[in-house]
């Protein structure tokens, strides 16, 4: 799966693409305005792409303490672009791609 694809998952269907791993199941719940859903699926990942994916849903609720923390955890610096910027890069590289 491609980026494109992955987006016009999101925008059209009710579920996540099968085979997808918790990172990009989160992320796929948080461009569908799931906070929560993605939220629960990130801390559970286990992963340093969902650390990552927990990192950016802290900074997107504005706490950014927290958010600092679990971009240490995943060994990505701080982003400083906008989220809508963020969620398309962490896709793209979650993809693959």
């Amino acid at each position: 799966m491609n980026f494109e694809e992955f987006q016009q998952s999101v925008r059209s269907e009710e579920t996540p693409p099968a085979g997808i791993d918790a990172a990009l199941a989160a992320l796929w719940w948080d461009g569908k305005g799931d906070w929560e859903k993605a939220h629960a699926l990130a801390k559970d990942a286990g992963s340093r792409e969902g650390d990552w994916v927990h990192a950016y849903l802290h900074r997107k609720e504005g706490d950014e303490g927290n958010a600092r923390y679990w971009y240490a955890r995943s060994r990505k610096p701080f982003f400083a672009g906008g989220l809508e910027e963020e969620w398309a890069v962490m896709a793209s590289e979650l993809l693959g791609g």
